[in-house]
């Protein structure tokens, strides 16, 4: 497994970067994780943090120091978080290429070998 799980594009590494600054939480973490839920099974997380856990494997990607815990790493290998803009607004947008089955609200999904708990939508 690549010590770089997740692959941040530099337009999401830059809205990362203003969304720091605008919290407040310049020299914070960004952690990406995976939970059960969702209409297909797992969700997405992302958010700051401020502690590297001992369960973490950590590294950065244009200027972001970036947080995976190792169980949600296997479901996240590869996976390339980009932010896109167009005339309706900006979003981050996520594709995992170990997702079999997603949700059309494009933040649900589930794997092979990870089904996790669905959820009604």
């Amino acid at each position: 497994m690549s010590k770089d799980v997740v692959i941040l594009t530099e337009a999401a590494s830059l809205h990362i970067k203003d969304m720091m600054k605008h919290n407040e939480e310049e020299g914070a973490l960004l952690r990406v994780s995976v939970k059960g839920g969702g209409c297909s099974g797992l969700s997405y997380g992302m958010g700051f943090d401020h502690e590297v856990k001992e369960e973490d494997l950590h590294f950065e990607q244009h200027g972001i120091q970036v947080l995976v815990d190792k169980e949600s790493a296997s479901i996240l290998q590869g996976t390339k978080i980009d932010y896109k803009e167009s005339m309706m607004g900006g979003g981050f947008t996520i594709e995992n290429p170990n997702a079999i089955a997603s949700c059309g609200c494009g933040s649900s999904f589930r794997t092979a070998t990870a089904t996790g708990t669905p959820e009604e939508c």
